[in-house]
């Protein structure tokens, strides 16, 4: 690759930002749905990371390809390699959600499996060095809903911008691969349905809907770490959003944060309403 970049990373979230940012705060820490580390505001730059930490690529079910940096750092979410053709019928994969540390060995590891031809990221939290990661795979566009404008520009300020916003609720990004803007967590909160490798259909949800512990369920909040609930207009309309769409995966943002519609009663996509029925019905109201 390139000449090391020296650009500014959060410690704590994993953003990158422009040389030259205020370092006194990390505009997306410092925000009711995030937090400053304990230790307060630190910072490193892609340089450091690329010396002591790696990134791994395991395939996950159905076809799909996760990439995460161990060890573990910032947020910690690995993303996604979502297989397809563009409309030539030439490979294109799309970039789901994206991390912090990207090298030589991930580009040409990724490059076996076809490269990648876009990159699109459901929430601010994850924009991590995603300009680093255009670059490294020649300027390549980073599809990002409008509604989170605001934010991409903490990022982008003085630097080439591959960042192509998207606006409306359901945008093809890549044939086959459909952004939904189902507003949860962000305004922008973006989702990512693929029909999969095996025609049964899967969303890629990041946090925006939340795989939990108990892989049966996802949930919905407006700050996972700060336990701030999602409104409840905004979790049925999520649902709403979601009826067209067939699917029986939901793919979260960690590695093993899959829910497999194989393994729940009625499937992924009765799995997701019920999980909506159920956060809703403890907040005394009903889908």
């Amino acid at each position: 690759m390139g000449s090391v970049s020296d650009h500014p990373i959060c410690a704590t979230c994993g953003v990158q930002f422009p040389r030259g940012h205020d370092l006194e705060r990390c505009p997306v820490c410092d925000e009711e749905r995030q937090y400053v580390g304990y230790g307060g505001q630190q910072w490193t730059t892609l340089e450091a990371l690329r010396g002591d930490h790696a990134n791994v690529l395991r395939q996950e079910p159905r076809g799909l390809w996760g990439v995460g940096t161990e060890p573990w750092f910032g947020i910690g979410q690995r993303a996604l390699i979502v297989p397809g053709e563009d409309a030539d019928g030439a490979p294109a994969n799309l970039l789901w959600d994206c991390i912090s540390l990207v090298d030589d060995d991930t580009v040409r590891r990724i490059g076996e499996l076809g490269g990648l031809a876009a990159i699109a990221i459901s929430h601010p939290h994850y924009y991590s060095a995603m300009l680093e990661w255009s670059e490294a795979f020649g300027g390549i566009p980073v599809y990002v809903h409008a509604d989170d404008a605001r934010w991409v520009e903490h990022c982008v300020r003085g630097r080439a911008d591959p960042v192509r916003l998207w606006e409306g609720d359901a945008f093809e990004v890549l044939p086959g691969r459909t952004l939904l803007n189902l507003r949860v967590h962000f305004a922008g909160g973006t989702v990512v349905h693929w029909p999969g490798s095996d025609g049964r259909g899967a969303v890629c949800s990041g946090d925006i809907l939340q795989v939990v512990s108990d892989r049966r369920w996802v949930s919905f909040m407006y700050s996972y770490p700060n336990l701030i609930p999602e409104h409840p207009d905004t979790v049925r309309r999520a649902v709403r959003m979601l009826e067209p769409y067939d699917f029986d995966m939901v793919y979260g943002a960690w590695w093993g944060k899959i829910l497999d519609g194989a393994q729940v009663e009625g499937g992924a996509k009765v799995a997701v309403r019920r999980s909506a029925e159920r956060y809703l019905r403890h907040l005394g109201e009903a889908l």
